[in-house]
């Protein structure tokens, strides 16, 4: 039996997904989202942390793309400064790779071809020897992008749509799809949705349906719809290394491989780097993707090459993977499949939009061309709101003057703990600390820079349920958590669970 009716069924709760969400949500639709585990859990969280333009989508001609991207590097400096912020890069020139003119040439094109407000512009550059790279390297370019904490945005824009009435379910798989009718003879879907953590099921009628399973759309769309294979989906595999501290400053680096491909350097936590990402064909299951040893060897070779700290395996504190679901291009070279989206919408027998491909940077027009092809089917809907709206917690001018009003407002506060909060939550962290007086009201100081309260405000307000969901995707705490933290973690975890059963 249908229990409950919706507008849009959004399956997948990657950045596309729960950006499609708030988009859907805001416009006055009813919404649900609803994601196998957790909200960022596969590739949303596991890019290379980056709102950019793609300097080296250029060589494949790929303007539109890059045009996009750039204008949306402005637009999310506005809506999320919490999360998202300018990140100045150096590229150093070796002879031998891509020329310098095509360098210029590109930069040139990079700081024009998108409308850049508040980042500077590119500029040749020389390395003294007070630079970190070995000393064979003079010569080099500057430019800017911005850096973003991935697995959050992917959050907010959830929580984004929760505030616009959407239904965000978490640990909750689509298993099965059948076309129906609602009281009103409207043609729609009847979806079965089952609880991954007790097995209960529910039937729900959507209106229309969008599959936002990132690299499980391919074997998605086949479960759900047999009779109607969706495009084939080639999965690339990314890994990155994190290391610690490299160089002191703020600046990122971008290195040229002999290969072709570039390799970025980028200040990662204050304490380490983050080093990526490789690209390799996959075809195993996604939800088992890790690095290998060769992927390993492989991004400690380019950094050697141009550094002088040299790194080995031993210095690899910490390393993820994700796999990026691009339409098939039948090129042989994984790089040069192209990191744009397609939408795909299926009329027949109801209301079906698979998305295919995408780039975090350009979430927020994905979702807006998801809303324009989905117009037809409801006229009623409001029209175009995200490129304005700020993303919860980000209603602020910028991080010193947050950080000096929380330290006004809650004295208390440790340094540490603040600017970790600035950084994570923006203006969410009142909400945070609603009626708390003293650190002593934080609890329980659970693992290094982790208290009780911020597990409940995760758990209560973010769907935060297991330890990596807190450690590595609503904070970065696990780089600094050993096996008895996260153990207490855990047990807290699972009383919080009990109680509230």
């Amino acid at each position: 039996m249908v229990v409950s009716s919706v507008d849009l069924l959004i399956v997948g709760g990657g950045i596309n997904g729960a950006g499609i969400a708030a988009d859907a949500a805001g416009r006055g639709l009813s919404v649900l989202l609803c994601e196998k585990s957790d909200l960022g859990g596969a590739t949303s969280s596991a890019s290379t942390k980056l709102i950019h333009g793609g300097l080296r989508y250029l060589e494949y001609y790929e303007f539109r793309l890059v045009r996009e991207s750039l204008a949306e590097r402005e637009v999310l400096l506005r809506a999320a400064p919490h999360i998202v912020w300018p990140l100045r890069f150096r590229l150093p020139y070796q002879p031998g790779q891509r020329p310098a003119w095509m360098i210029r040439a590109g930069l040139f094109l990079y700081d024009h071809l998108g409308k850049r407000v508040t980042l500077p512009a590119s500029k040749a550059i020389r390395f003294d020897h007070d630079s970190p790279l070995v000393p064979q390297l003079r010569k080099g370019f500057e430019y800017s992008d911005c850096w973003v904490d991935d697995a959050r945005l992917v959050v907010l824009n959830a929580m984004q749509a929760r505030q616009h009435g959407a239904d965000i379910r978490t640990r909750t798989a689509c298993t099965a799809l059948k076309t129906s009718t609602d009281e009103h003879g409207q043609v729609g879907w009847q979806a079965t949705l089952t609880d991954g953590e007790t097995g209960a099921q529910q039937q729900v009628f959507a209106r229309g349906v969008v599959n936002a399973a990132g690299p499980w759309v391919s074997h998605l769309g086949r479960t759900l719809q047999p009779d109607a294979p969706p495009e084939p989906v080639r999965l690339v595999k990314g890994s990155h290394i994190v290391v610690p501290r490299l160089y002191d400053g703020d600046e990122a680096y971008m290195l040229q491989h002999d290969d072709g491909r570039v390799i970025f350097v980028i200040p990662y936590e204050n304490e380490f780097s983050l080093i990526g990402t490789t690209e390799q064909d996959f075809s195993a299951d996604p939800s088992g993707v890790r690095i290998s040893a060769e992927e390993i060897a492989y991004l400690l070779a380019i950094v050697n090459q141009y550094f002088r700290k040299r790194l080995s395996e031993q210095d690899v504190r910490h390393h993820f993977s994700g796999v990026r679901p691009l339409l098939d291009e039948e090129v042989e070279n994984a790089s040069k499949v192209s990191r744009d989206y397609t939408l795909e919408l299926n009329m027949s027998p109801a209301p079906l939009l698979t998305v295919y491909g995408g780039k975090i940077t350009t979430y927020r027009r994905l979702a807006e061309a998801v809303m324009h092809k989905l117009a037809p089917l409801f006229p009623d809907m409001a029209g175009d709101w995200t490129s304005k709206a700020t993303l919860p917690g980000g209603d602020f001018a910028t991080h010193k003057a947050l950080s000096e009003q929380l330290a006004s407002d809650y004295p208390w506060l440790v340094p540490a703990l603040r600017e970790r909060w600035v950084k994570q939550y923006g203006r969410l962290v009142h909400d945070l600390l609603n009626g708390v007086a003293d650190m002593a009201g934080l609890g329980k100081e659970i693992g290094p820079g982790l208290y009780a309260r911020e597990v409940d405000y995760l758990s209560d307000q973010e769907w935060a349920r297991t330890a990596d969901d807190v450690l590595w995707r609503r904070t970065k705490l696990g780089l600094w958590f050993d096996d008895a933290a996260r153990a207490t973690l855990e047990d807290y975890l699972r009383a919080r669970a009990a109680r509230s059963s």
